[in-house]
């Protein structure tokens, strides 16, 4: 009977130590994710005051547009949270949606090589950006999963292990951008 017993608690020993490890790999998982992702957001924060100066030198009487952009870049960059971030990021896509409407009405700057490189790369970025919120979300799938699962969730439970917080766009981002001169 004592050899049952050892053996029980060594069979859930381990389970513990097993299920403890699985959410630690993922939890780093899920950081990762969010650090690459967060380094392609640096890379649009970089790039959107040079889009902006190139579209003021055509559009400069469109100036309640280009300080949106700015701002929603300046908000999206500050953020500390993931729930922050996803505000910025949301706040600063529509505001670059809106820019590129705006845009389509200046053929002069259509046709600016500075303006169409600007733009190439930040939609080669934002294809980057949308893959690393893919794999973000899968990995963050993966550790909810995870944490409410029986029986791992009542080891995410003893050791403090949350649901982590998706990466979505805000139901008013799907529609359509509605710009009006």
């Amino acid at each position: 009977m004592p050899f049952l017993i050892i053996g029980l608690i060594l069979v859930i020993g381990i389970y513990v130590m097993s299920a403890y490890n699985g959410f630690v790999k993922l939890r780093n998982m899920k950081d990762e994710a969010f650090a690459t992702m967060d380094v392609y957001l640096k890379k649009r924060y970089d790039l959107i005051p040079n889009l902006v100066e190139t579209v003021k030198g055509y559009a400069s009487h469109e100036k309640d547009t280009l300080e949106k952009v700015i701002a929603a870049r300046n908000m999206a960059a500050s953020a500390t949270s993931v729930e922050d971030k996803m505000a910025g990021e949301n706040a600063l896509t529509g505001t670059l949606k809106t820019l590129f409407a705006v845009a389509e009405s200046y053929p002069d700057l259509k046709a600016n090589q500075n303006f169409m490189d600007l733009q190439k790369q930040l939609q080669s970025l934002e294809g980057e950006i949308a893959q690393s919120r893919k794999y973000y979300n899968g990995v963050v799938k993966e550790y909810n999963t995870k944490t409410e699962v029986f029986p791992s969730n009542i080891i995410a439970g003893i050791f403090g292990f949350v649901k982590a917080t998706y990466f979505e766009i805000e139901e008013g981002e799907r529609e359509n951008v509605k710009v009006s001169f």
